[in-house]
């Protein structure tokens, strides 16, 4: 039995939000329970709080640019840092961190788009036109799956880490969902994507080229491993054509001795309960459309003094000032368990998040989703297609992008005082657990690794 257990590295985009981390820490928790070993990289600030909750090992990536985006440096403190040792042995000194540090800054991006069409055009907004970023990424990522000794990467939507791990010809599993793998039309597929988007594609393979490994036609390609998973089902994450990628179901997390917190016992069975999530609000990129400030004050505005108990909660991030104050029909709380909270609640509202949407499915609740891109769009359009839902599209003024709060209102209206909603949800919650989820995965993993 000991020779059969494996050593697994988790990766995940490195993004400052919880996302794509609550589905990889249950598959994580399932095969650890089964004696293998599980150590995680990922190194934004909410994550690295939740993967020590947890209770798992996190090998933090060296980049000079990861220590301003997320390391709290600031050019004040960055003489000292300079100085310190902590910079020689990490990165073998002064010269050289500046050296890395330039080299591998985003200094070209695509144009800010209210509408982006894929996961190639969102990597170009983010910043990887530039060979030398994605390079100094990739490199950082070899350096961890070399440290780590890991039998296998388990990846959710990074790219880097895949590149890395077909560079050291290490067995590479991927869990993504639909709309990030070949055969998807993207987060937009409602329309035709015009010509002349961004791409990144050029970049990729000229890194690509520079370790010896062949090149590729959609960036979608460097999400499939050598065993590819996908969350959700075919109803959630339609994938047209014949491809050999396995449906999971829903992956959620939530720790295993996770109880209801005392202040449950304080919310009134009288009243529907609303749970608000707004993940990250603002986003530490060059472009602000990843962020979901625009959620909160539209909410205070449309809630505030309802017939609704209100909890907020945030992934460990702080409310914008611009916010305004905190209703007192609210009650906010940076982390809660999500599946008890949604469990607890009439209704979920959120920014779209593909968690969030599945944590309504799973647990039979329905949602109203204020989507703050277009990835979150698509799906809070499967769940309005699902009849599990509603969502509300936000409009660009001078002050920046707003939700109406009149029209939040009405359809929180709408979805409380709506059985169908509710019925949806159920049965869509049943059918996505027999898919399996991260038991499935568990076992798909463990079957690929002998």
């Amino acid at each position: 039995m000991a020779k059969s257990r494996k050593r697994f590295l988790f990766t995940s985009l490195p993004t400052d939000d919880l996302g794509l981390l609550t589905r990889s820490l249950p598959i994580a928790k399932a095969l650890s329970e089964r004696g293998h070993s599980i150590v995680f990289s990922n190194p934004a600030q909410a994550p690295r709080k939740v993967i020590a909750d947890a209770g798992f090992d996190n090998l933090i990536p060296r980049l000079p640019l990861y220590e301003f985006v997320y390391g709290g440096l600031r050019l004040n403190k960055l003489l000292t840092f300079l100085t310190s040792r902590e910079v020689k042995a990490h990165y073998g000194g002064a010269s050289r961190f500046v050296k890395e540090l330039v080299r591998s800054l985003p200094l070209r991006s695509a144009p800010s788009a209210d509408e982006v069409w894929d996961t190639d055009h969102a990597s170009a907004i983010a910043g990887l036109l530039n060979p030398g970023f994605v390079k100094a990424q990739c490199l950082a990522y070899i350096n961890v799956i070399a440290e780590s000794q890991a039998d296998a990467v388990i990846d959710f939507w990074n790219p880097f880490a895949c590149i890395a791990s077909r560079k050291l010809g290490r067995p590479l599993i991927t869990v993504n969902q639909g709309d990030a793998l070949p055969g998807s039309r993207g987060f937009i597929w409602w329309k035709q994507k015009p010509g002349g988007i961004p791409t990144v594609v050029p970049v990729l393979n000229k890194v690509l080229h520079s370790f010896d490994l062949r090149p590729i036609c959609k960036l979608e390609e460097l999400n499939v491993g050598d065993l590819t998973l996908v969350v959700g089902m075919p109803e959630t994450d339609p994938l047209p054509g014949a491809h050999s990628f396995t449906y999971i179901g829903p992956v959620l997390w939530q720790r295993p001795d996770a109880r209801e917190p005392e202040w449950f016992r304080g919310l009134s069975k009288d009243q529907p309960v609303v749970w608000i999530y707004s993940g990250n609000p603002r986003y530490n990129m060059n472009s602000k459309i990843f962020n979901s400030e625009a959620l909160l004050p539209a909410c205070f505005k449309a809630l505030a003094g309802a017939k609704y108990q209100v909890v907020l909660s945030t992934g460990h991030h702080n409310i914008p000032k611009n916010a305004g104050a905190l209703p007192e029909n609210f009650r906010m709380i940076p982390y809660v368990p999500g599946l008890l909270m949604a469990k607890r609640s009439d209704l979920l509202m959120h920014h779209g998040g593909y968690g969030s949407c599945q944590t309504g499915l799973f647990t039979g609740k329905p949602s109203l989703i204020l989507p703050t891109f277009s990835e979150r769009e698509s799906n809070a359009r499967r769940i309005a297609n699902l009849g599990a839902g509603e969502y509300i599209l936000r409009s660009r003024g001078r002050g920046g992008f707003s939700f109406d709060s009149g029209e939040i209102a009405s359809k929180v209206e709408k979805i409380l005082t709506g059985p169908a909603y509710f019925e949806h949800a159920v049965t869509l919650g049943e059918k996505l657990r027999q898919y399996g989820g991260a038991g499935k995965a568990a076992d798909l993993i463990e079957d690929f690794v002998k």
